[in-house]
């Protein structure tokens, strides 16, 4: 498989720009998190992680909750930003199919949708309810996954892959992931996928644990923190 942050599906990508009228309110939502994100480290790039990979990304639904497996278009930042300090509409796809059994993705805008496109597909299949996804990087929460309770991908199954996919549903199915929200990638090293109503619940959703990890991480070192 490629290396981290590289798309691994098949794409029909159509190379035109993403209407402000249309998506500039979502795409500021979506902004607004990201940013908080990369103040908290979840979401980023840095030479000495990851191969220097770009790391975390996010993504909003759009179109109608009846939409049909498959077909629940969505808004995602693009392959390849992770790094990007500031970011703005041009930085963002639309995915507007997804065949994750086929490995194939159908989207436009400026950019190709992110690496880790068919995890969140696989999300919004899962139920409607999900409106919105929030993939980070976190070695303080991911260290503690298990401590925590949170439900945990397979460690054989890669990221960004049709299998993954599938282990995102097996998840929501047979796991806790729909009343806590929020999972732990097993085979992708310090990976976190928060899940929820709209970007705010599930930043919500992923600030509350991080609080708990770092908890955690204090009560491990008599009461004191310096967290990894």
């Amino acid at each position: 498989m490629s290396h981290e942050g590289v798309v691994q599906f098949e794409a029909e990508h159509e190379q035109r720009e993403l209407e402000p009228r249309r998506f500039g309110e979502l795409v500021c939502e979506l902004i607004a998190w990201r940013e908080i994100m990369a103040l908290t480290g979840l979401v980023g790039q840095e030479p000495g992680l990851y191969e220097g990979a770009g790391y975390g990304n996010v993504s909003a639904r759009i179109g109608p909750r009846s939409a049909a497996l498959g077909r629940r278009s969505f808004l995602i930042t693009g392959s390849q930003t992770s790094g990007n300090r500031c970011i703005g509409l041009s930085d963002f796809a639309v995915v507007d199919e997804y065949d994750y059994r086929a490995n194939r993705v159908r989207s436009h805008g400026c950019v190709m949708p992110s690496s880790e496109s068919m995890t969140h597909a696989a999300a919004y299949d899962a139920s409607p309810l999900v409106r919105s996804v929030l993939h980070a990087h976190s070695p303080v929460l991911w260290r503690r996954r298990r401590s925590l309770g949170l439900p945990e991908t397979d460690p054989s199954v890669p990221y960004g892959t049709p299998e993954m996919a599938l282990e995102v549903g097996r998840l929501y199915r047979e796991t806790v992931l729909p009343e806590r929200q929020i999972f732990a990638m097993g085979g992708h090293e310090d990976g976190i996928v928060a899940i929820g109503r709209n970007a705010e619940d599930t930043g919500g959703v992923l600030l509350r644990w991080l609080a708990r990890a770092y908890g955690t991480a204090c009560s491990e070192s008599d009461i004191g923190i310096c967290p990894s």
